[in-house]
């Protein structure tokens, strides 16, 4: 009997070079790598992933993690100071912050003092149980202050999985979308996959990133296989990601 094997296509195989922009690699300052050991496998295993720039984002959310600039540069020269040359090889390191849409982000951007992930990209976030009450608005001031947002894992608020459309009106409003490619399998749970496939699908993704907070994440990201609709979409995902924030 005839059997037809079908290759399958791996996410990693489209990571050479990647430049991620969502990540927790440095050491003990928010929830990603609890010390600068972990930090180091870390940035191992997503070398070998592929990737080539790194932009570290810790949280800045002032009730859990309030870092600043002081905090980051801190954990970033701790960091740097363990890379041996051959860790260092065939990359740069380069850190901004993941800022949570709270009143203390406000009052970071009035001051126009944001950790951006390269000219006036900011990487924002939203809490997981209910969008800020003026969350319209607040994009409209980031962009009035100069900014341009970046929604990171979109996909992953599930006050939106029912109401679609309203991804597109924030699109509009100029908010940037990031998707984290641990959504791309089931580690967020069957609707955040289902709704990274449609924002995908419907081109309201710009940019992407691993979001790699510990090993257990580069191990399923390593493991993704694409589908046929994801292997038309994703290089061009991944190559504008690139091309945004190389800083090579």
């Amino acid at each position: 009997m005839l059997q037809i094997f079908t290759k399958k296509h791996f996410l990693k195989d489209l990571l050479e070079g990647f430049v991620d922009i969502h990540n927790h690699i440095l050491p003990g300052i928010d929830d990603g790598a609890k010390n600068v050991k972990e930090s180091l496998s870390l940035i191992k295993g997503l070398k070998e992933l592929g990737v080539a720039q790194f932009i570290p984002t810790p949280h800045i959310m002032q009730d859990f993690y309030p870092n600043t600039d002081e905090s980051i540069g801190d954990a970033y020269q701790l960091l740097l100071g363990s890379l041996t040359k051959k860790m260092l090889s065939g990359i740069t390191l380069n850190p901004a912050a993941e800022y949570m849409l709270d009143n203390h982000f406000e009052k970071l951007l009035d001051e126009g003092n944001l950790f951006t992930l390269k000219s006036k990209y900011v990487l924002i976030e939203m809490s997981y149980f209910q969008p800020p009450i003026q969350l319209e608005e607040l994009i409209f001031k980031i962009k009035t202050k100069g900014y341009e947002p970046v929604l990171a894992h979109p996909e992953r608020y599930a006050y939106y999985h029912n109401n679609v459309a309203y991804y597109k009106k924030l699109k509009n409003l100029g908010c940037h979308f990031q998707l984290n490619l641990l959504s791309l399998s089931t580690h967020y749970g069957k609707s955040v996959e289902k709704t990274a496939h449609y924002l995908i699908e419907e081109n309201l993704m710009d940019f992407a990133g691993t979001d790699a907070h510990n090993l257990t994440h580069i191990e399923k990201l390593s493991a993704i296989v694409l589908n046929k609709n994801l292997i038309k979409k994703m290089p061009y995902l991944i190559d504008k990601t690139n091309t945004t924030f190389s800083v090579i």
